[in-house]
Protein backbone atom coordinates (compact mmCIF):
# COMPACT_ATOMS: atom_id res chain seq x y z
CA UNK A 1 0.00 0.00 0.00
CA UNK A 2 1.19 3.65 -0.94
CA UNK A 3 1.77 6.03 1.53
CA UNK A 4 -1.27 9.06 0.67
CA UNK A 5 0.60 12.15 -0.73
CA UNK A 6 -0.81 14.38 2.62
CA UNK A 7 1.14 12.06 4.47
CA UNK A 8 -2.31 11.61 6.25
CA UNK A 9 -4.10 7.72 6.99
CA UNK A 10 -7.45 8.05 4.82
CA UNK A 11 -9.75 6.68 7.26
CA UNK A 12 -13.34 5.61 6.07
CA UNK A 13 -15.58 5.32 9.08
CA UNK A 14 -17.76 3.10 8.68
CA UNK A 15 -21.61 3.58 10.02
CA UNK A 16 -25.50 2.66 10.56
CA UNK A 17 -26.45 -0.30 9.11
CA UNK A 18 -29.16 -3.17 9.27
CA UNK A 19 -29.65 -3.56 12.96
CA UNK A 20 -31.83 -2.24 15.78
CA UNK A 21 -28.73 -0.34 17.32
CA UNK A 22 -28.73 1.84 13.88
CA UNK A 23 -29.36 5.07 15.36
CA UNK A 24 -26.95 4.43 18.61
CA UNK A 25 -23.76 3.54 15.90
CA UNK A 26 -24.89 7.12 14.09
CA UNK A 27 -23.82 8.61 17.47
CA UNK A 28 -21.06 6.26 18.33
CA UNK A 29 -19.50 7.28 15.34
CA UNK A 30 -20.27 11.05 14.66
CA UNK A 31 -18.85 11.70 18.33
CA UNK A 32 -15.54 9.51 17.15
CA UNK A 33 -15.21 11.33 13.72
CA UNK A 34 -15.31 14.94 16.14
CA UNK A 35 -12.43 13.11 18.18
CA UNK A 36 -10.35 12.15 15.68
CA UNK A 37 -6.54 14.47 14.76
CA UNK A 38 -7.35 15.90 11.54
CA UNK A 39 -3.58 16.87 11.46
CA UNK A 40 -3.01 12.74 11.11
CA UNK A 41 -5.95 11.72 9.61
CA UNK A 42 -8.25 12.12 6.32
CA UNK A 43 -11.32 11.13 7.21
CA UNK A 44 -14.68 10.60 5.28
CA UNK A 45 -17.80 9.61 7.39
CA UNK A 46 -19.63 6.66 5.26
CA UNK A 47 -23.37 6.32 6.44
CA UNK A 48 -24.99 2.62 5.97
CA UNK A 49 -28.54 2.48 5.29
CA UNK A 50 -30.86 0.06 7.23
CA UNK A 51 -30.56 -1.73 3.25
CA UNK A 52 -26.90 -2.29 3.63
CA UNK A 53 -26.09 0.98 0.75
CA UNK A 54 -23.25 3.09 1.93
CA UNK A 55 -23.78 6.60 1.10
CA UNK A 56 -20.88 9.83 1.24
CA UNK A 57 -21.82 13.28 1.41
CA UNK A 58 -21.09 16.58 2.74
CA UNK A 59 -23.72 16.04 4.73
CA UNK A 60 -23.18 12.52 5.83
CA UNK A 61 -20.90 13.45 9.10
CA UNK A 62 -23.15 15.99 10.36
CA UNK A 63 -25.78 14.94 12.92
CA UNK A 64 -28.45 16.98 12.19
CA UNK A 65 -28.84 15.50 9.03
CA UNK A 66 -30.35 12.36 10.49
CA UNK A 67 -33.21 14.14 11.81
CA UNK A 68 -34.66 13.88 7.66
CA UNK A 69 -32.57 10.96 6.54
CA UNK A 70 -34.53 10.32 3.09
CA UNK A 71 -33.08 13.82 2.25
CA UNK A 72 -29.79 13.29 3.27
CA UNK A 73 -29.46 10.50 0.91
CA UNK A 74 -31.15 12.32 -1.79
CA UNK A 75 -28.37 14.92 -1.61
CA UNK A 76 -25.49 11.91 -0.93
CA UNK A 77 -23.77 9.56 -3.22
CA UNK A 78 -23.92 5.78 -2.78
CA UNK A 79 -20.20 4.21 -3.50
CA UNK A 80 -18.67 0.90 -2.95
CA UNK A 81 -15.43 -0.66 -1.37
CA UNK A 82 -13.05 -1.19 -4.74
CA UNK A 83 -10.03 -2.28 -4.70
CA UNK A 84 -7.79 -1.40 -7.75
CA UNK A 85 -3.92 -2.01 -8.21
CA UNK A 86 -3.37 -2.37 -4.39
CA UNK A 87 -5.34 0.53 -3.66
CA UNK A 88 -9.02 1.19 -2.19
CA UNK A 89 -11.66 3.16 -3.14
CA UNK A 90 -14.71 4.24 -2.61
CA UNK A 91 -16.02 4.29 -5.97
CA UNK A 92 -19.50 6.05 -6.88
CA UNK A 93 -22.16 3.56 -7.77
CA UNK A 94 -24.53 3.86 -10.74
CA UNK A 95 -27.29 5.00 -9.51
CA UNK A 96 -30.52 6.79 -12.02
CA UNK A 97 -30.50 9.97 -10.48
CA UNK A 98 -26.85 12.07 -10.42
CA UNK A 99 -25.77 14.54 -7.76
CA UNK A 100 -26.71 18.06 -9.29
CA UNK A 101 -23.61 18.96 -9.14
CA UNK A 102 -20.03 17.47 -9.34
CA UNK A 103 -17.86 17.88 -6.68
CA UNK A 104 -15.28 15.70 -4.70
CA UNK A 105 -18.03 12.49 -4.10
CA UNK A 106 -18.78 12.14 -7.38
CA UNK A 107 -15.17 10.51 -7.98
CA UNK A 108 -13.29 7.86 -6.25
CA UNK A 109 -12.04 8.42 -2.70
CA UNK A 110 -8.78 6.81 -1.95
CA UNK A 111 -8.90 5.24 1.18
CA UNK A 112 -5.94 3.07 3.66
CA UNK A 113 -8.47 1.87 6.51
CA UNK A 114 -11.63 1.18 7.60
CA UNK A 115 -12.98 2.35 10.96
CA UNK A 116 -16.05 0.52 12.03
CA UNK A 117 -18.68 2.24 14.62
CA UNK A 118 -21.61 -0.28 14.15
CA UNK A 119 -23.42 -1.62 16.60
CA UNK A 120 -25.48 -4.68 16.77
CA UNK A 121 -26.67 -7.78 14.52
CA UNK A 122 -25.50 -7.38 10.49
CA UNK A 123 -22.22 -5.36 11.18
CA UNK A 124 -20.65 -6.13 14.34
CA UNK A 125 -21.51 -9.85 14.47
CA UNK A 126 -18.63 -10.41 12.04
CA UNK A 127 -20.67 -10.09 9.04
CA UNK A 128 -19.71 -6.48 8.50
CA UNK A 129 -16.05 -7.78 9.27
CA UNK A 130 -16.49 -10.44 7.37
CA UNK A 131 -17.11 -8.60 3.71
CA UNK A 132 -13.97 -6.04 4.37
CA UNK A 133 -11.69 -8.86 5.11
CA UNK A 134 -12.79 -10.83 1.90
CA UNK A 135 -12.25 -7.28 -0.12
CA UNK A 136 -8.53 -6.93 1.95
CA UNK A 137 -9.40 -3.41 3.23
CA UNK A 138 -7.50 -3.15 6.49
CA UNK A 139 -9.94 -2.67 9.44
CA UNK A 140 -9.80 -1.40 13.14
CA UNK A 141 -11.39 -3.54 15.66
CA UNK A 142 -12.08 -7.04 16.23
CA UNK A 143 -11.26 -9.49 13.05
CA UNK A 144 -14.25 -11.70 12.18
CA UNK A 145 -14.46 -14.44 14.59
CA UNK A 146 -14.17 -12.88 18.05
CA UNK A 147 -16.80 -10.14 16.19
CA UNK A 148 -19.15 -12.98 16.03
CA UNK A 149 -18.27 -14.96 19.31
CA UNK A 150 -18.71 -11.06 21.12
CA UNK A 151 -22.28 -10.71 20.00
CA UNK A 152 -22.99 -14.86 20.16
CA UNK A 153 -23.89 -14.71 24.08
CA UNK A 154 -23.98 -18.62 23.76
CA UNK A 155 -20.97 -19.59 21.89
CA UNK A 156 -18.75 -16.93 24.18
CA UNK A 157 -20.64 -17.90 27.34
CA UNK A 158 -19.16 -21.81 26.66
CA UNK A 159 -15.56 -20.58 25.45
CA UNK A 160 -15.21 -18.06 28.48
CA UNK A 161 -16.19 -20.78 31.24
CA UNK A 162 -14.00 -23.16 29.18
CA UNK A 163 -11.21 -20.95 29.97
CA UNK A 164 -12.00 -20.50 34.08
CA UNK A 165 -13.94 -17.14 33.54
CA UNK A 166 -17.20 -17.23 35.95
CA UNK A 167 -20.12 -17.25 33.91
CA UNK A 168 -23.73 -17.72 34.27
CA UNK A 169 -25.60 -21.03 33.30
CA UNK A 170 -27.91 -20.49 30.15
CA UNK A 171 -30.32 -22.37 28.60
CA UNK A 172 -30.18 -21.37 24.54
CA UNK A 173 -33.80 -22.38 23.12
CA UNK A 174 -34.47 -22.33 19.30
CA UNK A 175 -37.51 -21.81 17.06
CA UNK A 176 -38.03 -25.29 17.08
CA UNK A 177 -37.99 -25.57 20.90
CA UNK A 178 -40.54 -22.13 20.15
CA UNK A 179 -43.23 -23.75 18.27
CA UNK A 180 -43.50 -26.10 21.15
CA UNK A 181 -44.24 -23.56 23.95
CA UNK A 182 -45.65 -25.33 26.71
CA UNK A 183 -42.25 -27.56 26.50
CA UNK A 184 -40.17 -24.47 26.61
CA UNK A 185 -41.79 -22.69 29.19
CA UNK A 186 -41.63 -26.29 30.99
CA UNK A 187 -38.31 -26.87 30.68
CA UNK A 188 -37.13 -23.29 31.77
CA UNK A 189 -39.54 -23.68 34.91
CA UNK A 190 -37.58 -26.63 35.73
CA UNK A 191 -33.95 -26.02 34.86
CA UNK A 192 -33.86 -22.50 35.89
CA UNK A 193 -36.02 -21.19 37.76
CA UNK A 194 -38.14 -17.76 38.45
CA UNK A 195 -37.60 -15.31 38.60
CA UNK A 196 -35.69 -15.59 34.73
CA UNK A 197 -33.64 -13.03 32.53
CA UNK A 198 -34.75 -13.78 28.99
CA UNK A 199 -32.77 -12.23 25.91
CA UNK A 200 -32.07 -12.66 22.13
CA UNK A 201 -28.47 -14.85 21.33
CA UNK A 202 -27.02 -11.86 19.51
CA UNK A 203 -28.37 -8.85 20.26
CA UNK A 204 -27.26 -5.72 22.19
CA UNK A 205 -28.26 -2.30 24.11
CA UNK A 206 -30.84 -4.27 26.02
CA UNK A 207 -33.25 -4.96 22.90
CA UNK A 208 -35.80 -7.92 23.35
CA UNK A 209 -34.09 -8.45 26.97
CA UNK A 210 -36.57 -8.78 30.33
CA UNK A 211 -36.61 -10.20 33.62
CA UNK A 212 -39.93 -12.48 34.57
CA UNK A 213 -41.18 -13.58 37.75
CA UNK A 214 -43.77 -15.64 37.12
CA UNK A 215 -45.12 -17.97 33.87
CA UNK A 216 -47.14 -15.02 32.04
CA UNK A 217 -44.62 -12.92 32.45
CA UNK A 218 -42.23 -15.69 30.91
CA UNK A 219 -44.75 -16.10 28.15
CA UNK A 220 -44.73 -12.35 27.29
CA UNK A 221 -40.59 -12.60 27.40
CA UNK A 222 -40.29 -14.90 25.30
CA UNK A 223 -42.41 -14.04 22.80
CA UNK A 224 -40.52 -10.39 22.96
CA UNK A 225 -37.18 -11.94 22.42
CA UNK A 226 -37.89 -14.31 19.68
CA UNK A 227 -38.96 -10.85 17.79
CA UNK A 228 -35.13 -10.31 17.40
CA UNK A 229 -33.48 -13.29 17.30
CA UNK A 230 -34.18 -17.03 15.97
CA UNK A 231 -32.59 -18.12 19.46
CA UNK A 232 -32.72 -16.67 22.93
CA UNK A 233 -30.97 -17.28 25.94
CA UNK A 234 -32.09 -17.88 29.28
CA UNK A 235 -30.63 -16.71 32.83
CA UNK A 236 -31.35 -17.40 36.24
CA UNK A 237 -31.95 -13.99 37.33
CA UNK A 238 -30.03 -12.71 39.66
CA UNK A 239 -32.42 -10.76 42.26
CA UNK A 240 -29.53 -8.36 44.80
CA UNK A 241 -27.48 -7.48 41.68
CA UNK A 242 -24.45 -4.93 40.88
CA UNK A 243 -23.70 -4.63 37.77
CA UNK A 244 -20.01 -3.25 36.45
CA UNK A 245 -18.14 -2.36 33.54
CA UNK A 246 -14.72 -2.67 32.36
CA UNK A 247 -13.25 -1.64 29.00
CA UNK A 248 -10.01 -3.35 27.19
CA UNK A 249 -7.99 -1.36 25.25
CA UNK A 250 -5.08 -3.84 23.02
CA UNK A 251 -4.49 -6.87 20.63
CA UNK A 252 -4.57 -10.83 21.90
CA UNK A 253 -0.72 -10.04 22.62
CA UNK A 254 -1.12 -6.93 24.77
CA UNK A 255 -3.87 -5.27 26.44
CA UNK A 256 -5.23 -3.04 29.87
CA UNK A 257 -7.72 -2.51 31.01
CA UNK A 258 -9.51 0.59 31.92
CA UNK A 259 -11.44 2.19 34.90
CA UNK A 260 -14.41 0.18 36.22
CA UNK A 261 -17.83 1.87 36.55
CA UNK A 262 -21.17 0.95 37.93
CA UNK A 263 -24.34 1.86 36.14
CA UNK A 264 -26.97 3.10 38.69
CA UNK A 265 -30.79 1.83 38.15
CA UNK A 266 -33.89 0.69 40.12
CA UNK A 267 -35.48 -1.44 37.70
CA UNK A 268 -34.30 -5.48 37.11
CA UNK A 269 -32.52 -3.93 33.87
CA UNK A 270 -31.69 -1.24 31.85
CA UNK A 271 -33.82 -0.67 28.87
CA UNK A 272 -32.82 0.63 25.67
CA UNK A 273 -34.52 3.81 25.94
CA UNK A 274 -33.24 4.18 29.79
CA UNK A 275 -29.61 3.59 27.82
CA UNK A 276 -30.24 6.00 25.05
CA UNK A 277 -33.35 8.52 25.49
CA UNK A 278 -31.94 10.85 28.02
CA UNK A 279 -31.30 13.44 25.73
CA UNK A 280 -28.53 16.11 27.87
CA UNK A 281 -25.30 14.64 27.29
CA UNK A 282 -25.06 13.65 23.60
CA UNK A 283 -26.64 17.09 22.52
CA UNK A 284 -23.54 18.58 24.43
CA UNK A 285 -21.42 16.34 22.06
CA UNK A 286 -22.37 17.66 19.16
CA UNK A 287 -22.25 21.35 19.97
CA UNK A 288 -18.84 21.29 20.75
CA UNK A 289 -17.62 19.42 23.60
CA UNK A 290 -14.80 16.50 22.64
CA UNK A 291 -15.73 14.37 24.83
CA UNK A 292 -19.74 14.93 25.44
CA UNK A 293 -20.68 10.91 26.02
CA UNK A 294 -23.82 9.27 24.51
CA UNK A 295 -27.26 10.52 25.49
CA UNK A 296 -28.78 8.50 28.72
CA UNK A 297 -30.40 8.82 31.50
CA UNK A 298 -28.56 6.19 33.41
CA UNK A 299 -26.56 7.82 36.30
CA UNK A 300 -23.50 6.05 37.19
CA UNK A 301 -20.10 6.00 39.53
CA UNK A 302 -17.19 6.47 37.85
CA UNK A 303 -15.01 5.11 39.58
CA UNK A 304 -17.67 2.32 40.78
CA UNK A 305 -17.21 1.62 44.40
CA UNK A 306 -14.97 -1.56 45.08
CA UNK A 307 -12.56 -2.99 47.21
CA UNK A 308 -8.99 -2.54 45.47
CA UNK A 309 -9.01 -6.86 45.50
CA UNK A 310 -12.22 -6.29 43.80
CA UNK A 311 -11.29 -3.76 41.19
CA UNK A 312 -8.32 -5.85 40.19
CA UNK A 313 -10.26 -8.91 40.07
CA UNK A 314 -12.20 -6.88 37.49
CA UNK A 315 -9.86 -5.66 35.43
CA UNK A 316 -7.89 -9.04 34.74
CA UNK A 317 -10.95 -10.85 34.18
CA UNK A 318 -11.59 -8.38 31.58
CA UNK A 319 -8.00 -8.56 29.84
CA UNK A 320 -8.28 -12.64 30.38
CA UNK A 321 -12.06 -12.10 28.79
CA UNK A 322 -10.48 -10.29 25.83
CA UNK A 323 -7.93 -12.20 24.51
CA UNK A 324 -9.60 -15.05 25.42
CA UNK A 325 -12.00 -14.49 22.67
CA UNK A 326 -8.97 -12.69 20.26
CA UNK A 327 -10.63 -9.61 20.40
CA UNK A 328 -8.54 -6.11 18.68
CA UNK A 329 -8.92 -2.57 19.64
CA UNK A 330 -11.32 -1.77 22.25
CA UNK A 331 -14.33 -3.66 23.80
CA UNK A 332 -16.60 -3.28 26.64
CA UNK A 333 -16.65 -6.10 29.47
CA UNK A 334 -19.83 -6.62 31.34
CA UNK A 335 -19.93 -7.74 34.75
CA UNK A 336 -22.58 -8.97 37.73
CA UNK A 337 -21.57 -9.11 41.24
CA UNK A 338 -24.50 -10.87 42.99
CA UNK A 339 -24.71 -9.12 46.38
CA UNK A 340 -25.87 -12.09 48.27
CA UNK A 341 -23.15 -13.95 47.58
CA UNK A 342 -20.47 -11.59 46.58
CA UNK A 343 -20.09 -14.00 43.52
CA UNK A 344 -18.55 -12.06 40.35
CA UNK A 345 -19.85 -12.97 36.95
CA UNK A 346 -18.97 -12.03 33.80
CA UNK A 347 -22.54 -10.98 31.55
CA UNK A 348 -21.10 -10.38 28.00
CA UNK A 349 -18.34 -8.44 25.31
CA UNK A 350 -19.17 -5.88 23.70
CA UNK A 351 -16.58 -6.07 20.82
CA UNK A 352 -17.71 -2.48 19.46
CA UNK A 353 -19.17 -0.46 22.80
CA UNK A 354 -21.26 2.56 22.54
CA UNK A 355 -18.55 5.80 22.61
CA UNK A 356 -16.45 3.22 21.92
CA UNK A 357 -16.06 3.21 25.91
CA UNK A 358 -14.01 6.89 25.64
CA UNK A 359 -15.18 7.75 29.42
CA UNK A 360 -13.98 4.74 30.93
CA UNK A 361 -10.92 5.57 29.77
CA UNK A 362 -10.24 9.45 30.85
CA UNK A 363 -10.01 8.60 34.49
CA UNK A 364 -6.60 6.76 33.80
CA UNK A 365 -5.06 9.60 31.36
CA UNK A 366 -6.20 8.42 27.79
CA UNK A 367 -7.72 11.33 25.94
CA UNK A 368 -10.65 10.40 23.50
CA UNK A 369 -8.31 11.46 20.27
CA UNK A 370 -5.17 8.96 22.10
CA UNK A 371 -7.75 5.92 22.45
CA UNK A 372 -8.71 6.76 18.43
CA UNK A 373 -4.97 6.83 17.74
CA UNK A 374 -4.46 3.55 19.65
CA UNK A 375 -7.22 1.72 17.90
CA UNK A 376 -5.97 2.85 14.69
CA UNK A 377 -2.32 1.58 15.26
CA UNK A 378 -3.40 -1.56 16.78
CA UNK A 379 -5.54 -2.21 12.60
CA UNK A 380 -2.40 -1.31 10.83
CA UNK A 381 -0.13 -3.45 13.28
CA UNK A 382 -2.84 -6.23 12.63
CA UNK A 383 -2.50 -5.93 9.35
CA UNK A 384 1.10 -5.97 8.87
CA UNK A 385 1.03 -9.19 10.56
CA UNK A 386 -1.67 -10.58 8.07
CA UNK A 387 0.44 -9.69 5.09
CA UNK A 388 3.31 -11.34 6.51
CA UNK A 389 1.41 -14.29 6.43
CA UNK A 390 0.86 -17.22 3.24
CA UNK A 391 -3.02 -17.83 2.55
CA UNK A 392 -1.99 -18.99 -0.97
CA UNK A 393 0.65 -20.29 -3.74
CA UNK A 394 0.58 -21.72 -6.66
CA UNK A 395 0.03 -24.97 -7.62
CA UNK A 396 -0.07 -26.84 -11.39
CA UNK A 397 -3.53 -28.94 -10.05
CA UNK A 398 -5.58 -27.30 -12.61
CA UNK A 399 -3.43 -28.41 -15.53
CA UNK A 400 -4.47 -32.19 -15.13
CA UNK A 401 -8.42 -31.11 -13.02
CA UNK A 402 -11.03 -33.12 -14.35
CA UNK A 403 -14.76 -33.03 -13.49
CA UNK A 404 -15.06 -36.75 -13.93
CA UNK A 405 -12.78 -37.64 -10.52
CA UNK A 406 -14.64 -38.88 -7.50
CA UNK A 407 -13.75 -36.39 -4.70
CA UNK A 408 -12.22 -33.20 -5.51
CA UNK A 409 -10.35 -33.43 -2.79
CA UNK A 410 -8.61 -36.53 -3.56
Amino acid sequence: MSEPQTGKLRVAVVFGGRSVEHEVSIISALQAVQNMDPEKYVITPVYMTKDSSLFVGEKVGQIESYRDIDALISTSQRVIIVKESGEFFLTPFPAKKKLLKKDIYSSPIPIDMVFPVVHGTNVEDGTLQGYLKTIGVPFAGCDVTPSALGMDKYASKVILRENGIPVLDGFCYTLSDYARMDYMITSIEEHVGYPVIVKPYNLGSSVGISVAKTRDELLHSVDDAFRYSRKIIVEHAITNLREINCAVLGDENKAEASECEEPLHTKDILSYADKYEGGSKGAKSFSGAKSGSMATSVSRKLPAELSSFQREEIRKLAVKAFQVLGCSGVARIDFMIDEETGQLYLNELNTIPGSLAFYLFEPLGIEYSALIDKIIDLAMKKTRENDALTFSFDTNILSHASLSSIGAKS
